[in-house]
């Protein structure tokens, strides 16, 4: 079978390292391909990005070459989410081939309001790392260590502000098939998730699995494993 290549989106103060627990457990007809937000891992010397368009520009150019070599999917967690949908939609005005599928976690439909109600960015410290903690993401030892605090709370904060001041624009529905996996505990309503159905013609296919907003870290497996069966349902079709 031939592979297929999967573009991976990381969350607000994520790296591309932050899909490893993915790539353990990816079958073989998948090529993870994890893309890079400058300021952080790999691109640590390049400058913050804080404004969206710049961002969706900067991901398009890190995909554009690889576009042909083979089929390929977006997956994005949060963060990641909302700029694997922007991405799909700059692929397409660009004339080039769409994905075959779009898979998000952790994040409500782009034209949810309740995404830019919180200013997270602009909270002072000790208010910024409680938001954090409640994310459940960020053990406490890196929160209560002012050395790796300095250097996360940036990148943090840059990514925050770039969703948190995303408009949305009203645009044509995607043809694309989405599937959108959120956590029972996660602090989002259910109608702002269902607002993905909004984004594509296709059906969305709706899913929850147990545990906050980065359940994603307890359920590595069984996320590929979706991801991988409806990859291989398009590859028969």
């Amino acid at each position: 079978m031939e592979k297929i290549n999967l573009f991976c989106l990381p969350f607000a103060g994520g790296s591309r390292y932050s899909y490893r627990l993915y790539e353990d457990n990816v079958p073989a007809f998948i090529n993870i391909i994890p893309l890079e937000y400058p300021g952080r891992g790999t691109r640590m010397r390049e400058p913050l990005m804080e404004d969206i368009d710049e961002l969706l520009q900067d991901l398009y150019l890190q995909i554009k070459d690889k576009l042909d070599q083979a089929e390929y999917a977006i997956y994005g967690h949060s963060m990641g989410g909302l700029m694997s949908c922007l991405l799909a939609r700059r692929v397409i005005e660009k004339g080039r081939k769409p994905p075959r599928h779009l898979f998000v976690t952790g994040t409500t439909g782009p034209s949810a309001t309740s995404r830019t109600e919180k200013k997270r960015h602009l909270l002072g410290k000790e208010a910024f790392i409680e938001e954090v903690r409640n994310l459940n993401g960020s053990p406490d030892e890196i929160l209560q260590n002012d050395e790796l605090l300095s250097y996360i709370e940036p990148i943090l904060r840059a990514d925050f502000k770039v969703t948190e001041n995303y408009i949305h624009a009203s645009a044509e529905s995607l043809d694309i098939p989405i599937t959108v996996i959120t956590g029972t505990r996660e602090d989002m309503k259910l109608e702002d998730i269902q607002l993905w159905q909004k984004e594509t013609k296709a059906p969305v296919d709706f899913r929850r699995m147990p545990g906050h907003h980065f359940f994603i870290y307890k359920y590595p497996f069984e996320i590929i494993q979706i991801i991988a069966k409806k990859l291989l349902v398009h590859s028969k079709s």
